[in-house]
């Protein structure tokens, strides 16, 4: 007998009290034995105390054994999974069927043989325990790798955070824009019905829309004169190289989409490959009005931030042309809200 036995709890239910005798007379050697001789006391016994298994009379005149069984499952107080072995004199084979469709865990006929009881108490009790600390275990592991994946997330977050910086530090006019971007993509994707699962996809995204810049030479992103047609031709190339840096990230699949589409008009007259509507992937349709809102409310070389009136008209002038007309009127929703004009470069 392993040592744990002998604090085992065992709850034996049955109204002859020459049957709760017996049974402790069996059982006390290797078990804890408590005996209740009606369903309704042994329901008030289990809600004070816990016990390892119920060993159940099917036959007794106040509550019979499924009546008690249902009432374990179904009371707050009783854990769900306490294991049952019922007891019964019946040969009865569909009453047996029955029971281990209510959730018993074996059966034990009447008269007890000793040996059999015993052997049948422990087995049922120690795979009632093996299997408990076996969900405990998958309980523990998947806890475990929630946190490394809650960690690696993190960490993703922080490397994102960084390339941004290293993005926006390579346009002195442009400091902040990424995590701008990044903010109010996220805002238009949860108004708009994405679960935050999704809106964090479309931040990350927003995070990295412009990395491609850092293929960009410095001179010419830097340039506070006009850009020749040639000079513009090579910033057009941003959002391609962009996509191709990120299309690698095989944890965030998505994540490319922004950097690379984030520049294309609902109209099919943007660039890198000129998709127009729905063939827009969704996700770029938001960064591209979020990417725009925030360039006429930045500072640049040649202007300040624009008036909220000035770039509210320019929204809605984009509407189904530049814009995806659902997005820009969430962005119009937005800009209404915003009552102090605190959407902009600070």
């Amino acid at each position: 007998m392993c040592k744990c036995e002998k604090d085992w709890q065992i709850l034996v239910v049955d109204d002859k009290k020459t049957n709760l005798m017996l049974a402790e007379k069996i059982l006390q050697e290797e078990f804890n034995v408590s005996m209740a001789q009606s369903g309704t006391e042994a329901i008030a016994f289990l809600e004070k105390n816990i016990v390892d298994l119920v060993l159940l009379d099917l036959h007794m005149p106040d509550m019979n054994g499924f009546e008690v069984m249902s009432e374990i499952r179904h009371n707050e107080n009783i854990p769900v999974d306490l294991p049952v072995i019922f007891l019964t004199a019946d040969d009865d084979k569909e009453m047996e069927v029955r029971s281990f469709k209510e959730g018993a865990q074996d059966f034990i006929a009447k008269p007890f043989v000793p040996e059999i009881m015993i052997q049948r108490v422990r087995r049922v009790i120690q795979l009632d325990k093996l299997q408990k600390n076996l969900q405990d275990e998958v309980d523990k592991q998947t806890r475990k790798a929630e946190e490394k994946k809650k960690q690696f997330q993190r960490l993703s977050i922080q490397v994102m955070q960084s390339l941004a910086g290293a993005i926006d530090a390579k346009d002195r006019y442009t400091k902040g824009h990424s995590q701008r971007v990044a903010m109010y993509s996220r805002e238009i994707a949860g108004r708009y019905g994405y679960d935050e699962e999704k809106q964090e996809d479309v931040y990350f995204a927003g995070m990295l829309h412009d990395i491609g810049k850092i293929g960009i030479p410095n001179e010419i992103i830097n340039k506070t004169g006009k850009l020749t047609d040639e000079e513009y031709e090579i910033i057009k190339t941003h959002p391609s190289i962009g996509g191709d840096i990120l299309s690698n990230i095989s944890e965030i699949p998505n994540i490319a989409i922004g950097a690379r589409w984030h520049h294309e008009r609902y109209d099919g007259k943007g660039y890198p490959d000129g998709l127009k509507g729905k063939n827009i992937p969704e996700l770029a349709r938001i960064i591209g009005v979020a990417d725009a809102y925030d360039a006429m409310t930045s500072k640049r070389s040649y202007r300040d931030v624009l008036s909220q009136e000035i770039v509210r008209l320019e929204i809605k002038k984009g509407k189904g042309t530049q814009f995806d007309p659902v997005f820009a009127e969430i962005m119009l929703e937005m800009i209404d809200e915003d009552k102090n004009y605190d959407m902009h470069e600070k």
